[in-house]
């Protein structure tokens, strides 16, 4: 057999270790048998060194082991494997197994919260979680219902739990968390119910609270300096939020934390992005709304930001702004650069310096993108950095009660939450996309506590005058901010992507395919129709000298909201459920792990 070779990397800053690190996970995230991390690595790579499985033997992958979660809806996330333990997770309940990946996937053990059901209903776009995260030998879940729990990851057993927010006023947890030092950091889902959305550190040892930093607000609750904390190089200044919000508008406004996080040990600085104000509807909610939509750069000690940078101001089209934030080092005008990309579901791929906030790239990575003709790259315009947004796709200028036809990426986004990868053998990005477009008619609505705060209607197409498919898998050039090749799919592709040094890229499609593509051409190399459509993110382990491919089957989400929910209202789901009607002649519901490996 194949020994399996390491190949260099460039730019992990998981590879650039302080003293005060976590340095036992720092440790894991190196060792490529491993997966430790959710995206593989603190830069959110997604790049694996396991390079057994390569483009000349990829076709002849076969299943190695399935597992049924026992549980329906969307499998978003991927597993984590430690040592000989895979440990998965599942939607609502949230159970968690433990997989002894030696003796024929054994449970070791498995871990059932007793939730109050009340909570679905309050989870918007589906019951997903975005999977777990390790740190100290703990296993750490953050639950539908806000409750964060450690558990033992030997025994699986309770360390502590705490209550992160209130589901009863529209708060809920779809995403991981961040172990980082002696810390873990959470965010918080309810930009669909008014909440006033933060990112929270707790203790890992204890869970006891250290900090809270709230997306808007005054500036002690954001946790920012008025002269030191700055937006495009300038000090964002007194009140930098509040005046940009009506009254006490800012107290429902919110730019929740339902994404991913990154971090980069040098620097020591957290990254993550914000997601949409509240109300849908702009005329409700006059001004840029700071920081909704916002790319943040915060110290994870302390909780004080750094840089912030609003990509869309006054969002009028839900593009909230939390997918994940990649750290790479490369070079931009002939000079190294510390640098932070991230594909926004307004369709702009964003390239900025991570340690400056200074923005480098703001190009289209979808070609049907028309809300906005470009983002203001000009240092010397007073719309520097801020997108330059076409009066026929403007729904606050369009006006309430008016349906805005033709808006291209739809509310979902050019890419929602289904994380890129990135590899340092092309230095290129590996992005899922969605190629949808939408009609979006806002409405007034009433602030109350724990019910939906929406007020638009809307309706989503695959994207007109294309290749007739509602996705594309893309490679983009992160410092030209161009895409290199381009793969159409039938349907979106919310499946997480997976970088290797064996020079192949997997990713997964709504109707239930792994596949398997040449990260230099886009060429499909291999694929398998797993049990269900996947919205799970590939990852690779190794165990006894053999490398596995391994993703979670279970379609749901927000595209396959309506199989996964049973709905049929065409403007059900936010506008999804017309949208992807299709989706049910080509995959049923169910969650399942599915493994795989080269033959002996």
């Amino acid at each position: 057999m194949k020994k399996i070779a390491l190949v260099a990397s460039v730019a992990y800053a998981a590879t650039l270790l302080p003293a005060s690190a976590n340095e036992n996970l720092m440790k894991m995230m190196e060792n490529p048998n491993d997966w430790a991390f959710p995206g593989l690595n603190y830069s959110n790579t997604r790049f694996s060194k396991l390079d057994q499985i390569n483009t000349k033997n990829v076709k002849d992958l076969q299943v190695a082991w399935t597992f049924s979660t026992g549980v329906l809806r969307g499998h978003e996330g991927a597993p984590l494997v430690i040592g000989n333990v895979m440990y998965v997770h599942t939607p609502f309940p949230n159970i968690v197994y433990a997989l002894d990946l030696e003796h024929e996937q054994k449970i070791l053990w498995k871990y059932e919260p007793k939730q109050d059901p009340s909570v679905i209903p309050v989870m918007c776009c589906d019951t997903v979680n975005r999977g777990l995260a390790y740190a100290d030998g703990a296993i750490l879940l953050h639950q539908a219902d806000t409750t964060l729990v450690s558990l033992d990851a030997k025994t699986g057993k309770v360390n502590w739990s705490v209550k992160n927010g209130d589901p009863s006023k529209g708060a809920t947890n779809t995403a991981t968390v961040m172990p980082v030092k002696d810390k873990v950091l959470v965010g918080i889902s309810g930009g669909e119910f008014g909440v006033q959305c933060s990112i929270t550190a707790y203790s890992l040892k204890d869970g006891k609270r250290i900090w809270r930093g709230y997306s808007e607000g005054p500036d002690d609750e954001l946790l920012v300096d008025p002269e030191k904390t700055t937006s495009l190089g300038k000090p964002i200044g007194k009140d930098s939020s509040l005046k940009t919000w009506e009254g006490d508008q800012w107290k429902t406004g919110g730019g929740c934390t339902w994404g991913w996080y990154s971090y980069d040990p040098k620097l020591n600085l957290v990254y993550y992005g914000s997601g949409n104000p509240s109300t849908w509807n702009p005329k409700q909610r006059p001004g840029d709304n700071k920081w909704s939509m916002t790319i943040w750069a915060r110290n994870p000690d302390t909780g004080m930001a750094k840089w912030v940078y609003q990509m869309t101001p006054h969002d009028e089209w839900d593009y909230d702004g939390i997918n994940e934030m990649i750290l790479t080092d490369q070079k931009v005008d002939g000079k190294e650069q510390p640098l932070l990309t991230h594909f926004d579901r307004n369709g702009f791929g964003y390239t900025l310096n991570r340690e400056t906030g200074e923005l480098l790239v703001a190009e289209k990575f979808d070609p049907a993108v028309n809300w906005a003709s470009k983002v203001d790259m000009d240092k010397g315009s007073k719309t520097y950095g801020r997108p330059l947004v076409q009066s026929k796709y403007s729904t606050e200028q369009n006006g309430e009660d008016t349906n805005s036809k033709g808006i291209c990426p739809a509310a979902l986004g050019s890419k929602d939450e289904q994380p890129a990868a990135f590899s340092p053998k092309t230095n290129l990005f590996y992005v899922p996309t969605n190629h949808v477009c939408m009609d979006y008619e806002p409405f007034r609505v009433t602030y109350t506590p724990g019910q939906p705060y929406v007020g638009a209607t809307l309706s989503m197409y695959p994207a007109p005058n294309s290749h007739g498919g509602m996705g594309n898998f893309i490679a983009w050039d992160g410092v030209k901010g161009k895409i290199v090749w381009s793969d159409p799919e039938q349907f979106s592709v919310w499946s997480g992507a997976l970088a290797t040094a064996g020079d192949v890229v997997f990713y997964g499609t709504l109707e239930g395919y792994i596949k398997a593509v040449d990260d230099k051409t886009g060429k499909e190399l291999w694929k398998f129709k797993t049990p269900s459509g996947i919205i799970g993110n590939v990852m690779t382990y190794a165990i006894k000298g053999k490398q596995h491919i391994a993703v979670l089957s279970g379609v749901g989400g927000w595209a396959g909201i309506g199989l996964a929910a049973g709905l049929t209202d065409p403007n059900a789901g936010l506008g999804a459920v017309g949208g992807y009607a299709a989706l049910s002649q080509y995959t049923n519901l169910g969650g399942t792990l599915t493994d795989f490996a080269l033959p002996n």
